[in-house]
């Protein structure tokens, strides 16, 4: 053996370092176990669908309403006449001039009734009066009163003026001829005359000449005039 190899047999081997030991892998946590699946809820039953309500019925089309029939002026005429009838004019139609003439009230003095309607309206003369307020003066129903002015007008005593009067036509009545009172021959000398048997236009003792007549017109003349 050389020297060479001597030296290097004299070299003490070096120890390989042990090998360091891996820790031991730590054991796997046991999985922790999933909750089991909640099961599932029953689903709720969808509610049955409503039955459909029935369409109503769209109503039928109304036919058009077919265009007024435009009206003849005669038409017109007679329309707006029917519209201003009155009673008087509605009761003429229906009665006969033997019933209008022969109107009574009943239980009523016809002939003194006619008397005082004559004085109201002398003394309105020519201006007269409506006929609503005279019934309504003398207590007479519009009918009754109606059928008294006619009596009236076709007697001659009065004569009835149409009037429109607040949007209502209606009459007013004016006298016509004035009644014969007695009072305008109450005091008259004629009724006493001592010589009433004598007296003639043509002989001695006549009206034309009276004194007594004279006297009794001179007297009533100078009597005050009664207000109206």
């Amino acid at each position: 053996m050389t020297k060479k190899q001597d030296k290097i047999s004299e070299v003490p081997l070096k120890k390989a370092a042990p090998k360091e030991k891996k820790p031991a892998k730590k054991e796997a946590a046991p999985k922790e176990k999933k909750p089991a699946k909640k099961e599932a809820a029953p689903k709720e039953k969808k509610p049955a669908k409503k039955e459909a309500a029935p369409k109503e019925k769209k109503p039928a089309k109304k036919e058009a309403a077919p265009k007024p029939k435009k009206l003849t002026k005669k038409e017109l005429e007679e329309i707006k006449k029917e519209a201003e009838k009155t009673l008087e004019e509605e009761l003429e139609e229906q009665l006969t001039d033997e019933e209008i003439e022969n109107f009574q009230i009943e239980k009523v003095d016809m002939e003194r009734l006619t008397n005082k309607i004559c004085d109201v309206l002398a003394e309105r003369e020519s201006s007269g009066m409506f006929q609503s307020e005279l019934w309504k003066k003398l207590k007479l129903t519009s009918r009754d009163g109606s059928r008294l002015a006619l009596k009236l007008e076709r007697m001659g005593t009065i004569y009835r003026e149409k009037i429109l009067d607040k949007g209502r036509w209606t009459y007013k009545l004016i006298l016509k001829k004035t009644p014969i009172s007695t009072m305008s021959i109450e005091n008259a000398p004629c009724l006493v005359c001592p010589v009433e048997q004598k007296c003639s236009l043509e002989g001695e003792i006549s009206p034309r000449n009276c004194q007594f007549i004279e006297d009794w017109v001179l007297s009533e003349m100078k009597k005050p005039t009664k207000a109206k």
